[in-house]
């Protein structure tokens, strides 16, 4: 081999082919991947792929006909509802528990406390994550040590949400109350209140320290980034910064409903991200054989991350044993904001090393993350602080990541859209700004020259292991993502306003994460043929709101050659669709996707097969196309629907055509995103107005162009709420402050400035038809371009979220 990359093309598009010799580290990540010749479509060769499909459930959704969690309830008529008794306390010990009242009420069919026989005396983690799972098994279903206003102490189940509501309010609950702990710098201390003691916790995560507090400390480095800090040619630079606690505001609840069916086997009916996760914890939890547990996911009516673990099934499960029948749980707003899950509120310290020139010698982060009261999804949320924003720099030769996981009597933490990196980005996008400022550096190029480019070894997202890894960067749209960027928010011709108090200024920052989870997943699919040359296709994959039903659909309709009408698609039922990890990690469209597409190439090899009988000709001259098989020598053809005829029912042979696919990977490529922010700021309040967001992403091939800017509008919208919302907000008893959406401050519509949604085609190999993801790149990137913008416009930094008025004002009034 005697080739390495050259610069990408113009367009953002794949590097041209590689024309010196190459590294020994080519041998073990090459450049060039063994990609089927199908893969790779020419815009004007894609029938289906690439086209605005109409998203597969958009007029159920828009008439009420899909069915959610909570629509299921008609279908039991002996239903019970459930409620939960949560605690009052912060931190303590359940003394004792008086149940008579609950009891005696008519309508109550179970009330279960921490010692009731159908409650798992186990611990286990809430985490949807791989086996076994890289989070500390520290939770009981119910709980007699309590560490955060809100841990579930005691379950109801009644006939219906009132009397269940009644009963719960009546069950008394006394406390030895402990002291308690929300600062996670306090709860680091060795005196601080310790919210663990050793035997509490089973399989603990490397770095933990229980008598100060800590779940976990990460760290990795390559080179030596205390060397390059010491020269004596650098300038170093220090920041701190600080994120909001966020929560998922999903639209649906968290909702299940558990019920025995007529075999004596285990049924849940729920609203999750992670199916086959959940059935798995459910049955190591309740000593249940794997195959006794049945998991079903009706639609979801949103997750970003919330749903990505088994928060609320144990509780109707157990209440469903006790009561001897179907029992469902929804829970409340008011539960939403302070019992389910958010994002890790955290502290970051960046520190880099630059020469007068504008070299970086070495980048250092630091994190410091609250993880809450549990530790579900702590240790690897926190490594993606340093291993998502980081490898951005892959030119940098010095960096180091580490992170401190902290308990503190508050709500839980756990996955959420981004997954650590939208904390680590604002960090190092808002430090660079300032760096680039100090050493009056244009922002861009100052970028520009260490920023990846296709052919480059990314070893830093692999520097810590766990769920990063090295990888061969074989796309990438940064150039033209930055350009087109530029232009959609006039980067170059922004005027200022005629009031002398008013100052505008711009604002960016860039942006890279994952597709999946390196070498952690797993997808899988089953494509069966009807007679009438239609298709059933049966995925894993999750759909929770994001179109990816319609995107499995258009891939397998760009394989088979038929139209999209002619496809069904199921998922997903763990007693009936292939095993897949789930909804998670930006995973579902490049693993998933390419399992479907395994699936839909296997079942075609079928089909050509029988066409070639039929028609006479070697399978090797036929192609499909528009719901027909045709010879590429001769032109004859025949539908498929002909093919499917005569393989079921032929007279000499039949068969029933059905193609499988799995697919898992060690690549996780990473999409790239460049965010502009415009803003204005009155010098004499603080008060600012953003007049646009623009955001352009790398996603290589867009399945559904129109589903993938919704993506990045949605995502971009959750990172303006990081930037400008307070979040949930807790009480110095680490009570969150918020019960509804009014409280919470969610940015509406006409809140929301306008955000342009731009595509950047580049071709990813390892991808189907050479897509990447795209729902969480989008979400990291507000917060430091409208922290950048605003240093622009009046020169002041404010490193702590949110961005307010009286921050900015305080911050002009200490200059």
């Amino acid at each position: 081999m005697t080739d390495e990359p050259t610069d990408p093309k113009p367009d953002g598009g794949t590097a041209s082919q590689p024309t010196t010799e190459e590294p020994d580290d080519f041998e073990e990540h090459p450049l060039e991947w063994d990609e089927p010749a199908n893969n790779d479509k020419a815009p004007d060769e894609r029938k289906s792929v690439s086209q605005p499909a109409e998203k597969f459930d958009d007029r159920k959704l828009v008439t009420g006909e899909a069915k959610y969690t909570a629509d299921y309830e008609e279908r039991f008529p002996d239903l019970a509802h459930a409620q939960v008794v949560r605690s009052e306390v912060s931190h303590g010990r359940v003394t004792a528990i008086d149940t008579d009242a609950a009891e005696a009420m008519d309508g109550v069919h179970a009330v279960l406390t921490p010692w009731s026989d159908e409650v798992p005396d186990a611990k286990y983690t809430s985490a949807g994550q791989s086996y076994p799972e890289p989070s500390p098994w520290d939770m009981n279903v119910l709980n007699e040590h309590v560490r955060y206003v809100g841990d579930p102490v005691a379950a109801v189940a009644a006939e219906d949400r009132e009397t269940a509501a009644a009963a719960a309010n009546a069950v008394e609950v006394e406390y030895e109350e402990y002291d308690h702990v929300v600062d996670p710098e306090e709860a680091f201390d060795e005196d601080a209140p310790q919210l663990f003691d050793q035997d509490e916790v089973e399989n603990e995560i490397v770095g933990h320290d229980y008598d100060r507090n800590r779940m976990s400390n990460i760290e990795g480095e390559i080179g030596d980034v205390d060397a390059a800090l010491d020269r004596d040619d650098v300038h170093v630079h220090e920041t701190e910064w600080e994120t909001i606690r966020q929560s998922h505001a999903q639209i649906e609840k968290h909702t299940s409903l558990a019920y025995t069916d007529e075999d004596d086997r285990t049924v849940l009916i729920t609203s999750t991200q992670v199916p086959n996760h959940t059935r798995r914890q459910l049955a190591h939890l309740f000593d249940i054989p794997i195959r006794d547990v049945r998991v079903k996911k009706p639609r979801v009516g949103g997750g970003f991350g919330g749903k990505q673990a088994m928060v609320v099934e144990p509780i109707p499960l157990a209440l469903s044993l006790a009561a001897d029948r179907p029992v469902i749980y929804e829970a409340s707003r008011d539960e939403e904001f302070g019992a389910m899950r958010s994002r890790h509120p955290m502290k970051v310290r960046a520190r880099t090393a630059v020469t007068d020139d504008g070299e970086i010698e070495a980048i250092d982060l630091y994190a410091l993350s609250n993880t809450g009261a549990y530790g579900s999804h702590g240790m690897t949320v926190a490594g993606n602080v340093g291993s998502k924003p980081m490898p951005l720099y892959s030119k940098v030769p010095n960096a180091r990541f580490e992170a401190d996981i902290v308990h503190t009597n508050t709500p839980q933490t756990g996955a959420m859209r981004g997954y650590g990196a939208p904390q680590g980005t604002l960090a190092l996008e808002g430090h660079l700004d300032e760096v680039a400022r100090d050493l009056d550096l244009d922002p861009i190029e100052f970028r520009r020259d260490h920023y990846m480019e296709v052919g480059d070894l990314d070893e830093i997202a692999g520097m810590m292991g766990g769920e990063g890894a090295e990888r061969r960067i074989r796309s990438c749209g940064l150039d033209e993502c930055i350009e087109r960027g530029k232009a959609a928010i006039g980067w170059d011709d922004i005027d200022q306003p005629e009031e002398d108090h008013l100052h505008r200024g711009v604002g960016m920052a860039l942006s890279a994460q994952g597709t999946g989870v390196a070498g952690d997943e797993l997808g899988a699919a089953q494509i069966m043929m009807n007679e009438d040359g239609s298709f059933h296709l049966q995925v894993g994959g999750v759909d929770i709101g994001t179109g990816a039903d319609t995107a499995f659909i258009q891939i397998a309709a760009e394989v088979l050659g038929c139209d999209e009408d002619d496809i069904i698609v199921k998922s997903s039922d763990t007693d009936n669709t292939p095993f897949d990890y789930g909804a998670y990690a930006s995973s579902t469209t490049y693993i998933s996707g390419m399992a479907v597409k395994k699936a839909a190439e296997d079942a075609k090899e079928r089909i050509l097969d029988w066409a070639s009988r039929m028609l006479d000709e070697p399978a090797g001259n036929l192609e499909t196309e528009d719901g027909e098989v045709y010879s590429e020598e001769t032109g004859d053809s025949v539908t498929i629907e002909d093919v499917g005829y005569e393989s079921v029912y032929g007279h000499d042979d039949r068969e029933h055509i059905l193609g499988k696919g799995t697919h898992s990977t060690e690549e996780s490529p990473p999409p790239f995103a460049a965010q502009f922010a415009d803003v204005t700021v009155d010098e004499r309040t603080g008060e600012f107005e953003v007049h646009k967001l623009a955001v352009a992403v790398d996603c290589g091939v867009a399945i559904n162009p129109g589903m993938a800017e919704g993506q990045i509008e949605g995502a971009n919208h959750m990172s303006y709420e990081m930037a400008v919302s307070e979040g949930v907000t807790v009480d110095d008893e680490g009570r969150a402050e918020v019960s509804d959406f009014d409280e919470y401050g969610l940015p509406s519509a006409s809140e929301t400035p306008p955000i342009e949604s731009i595509l950047v085609e580049t071709h990813e190999p390892t991808g189907p038809f050479g897509a990447k993801s795209v729902a969480e790149v989008p979400t990291n990137t507000v917060p430091p371009a409208l922290s950048n913008a605003v240093r622009e416009a009046v020169g002041v930094r404010i490193n702590e979220m949110p961005i307010t008025a009286e921050k900015i004002k305080a911050k002009l009034d200490e200059r």
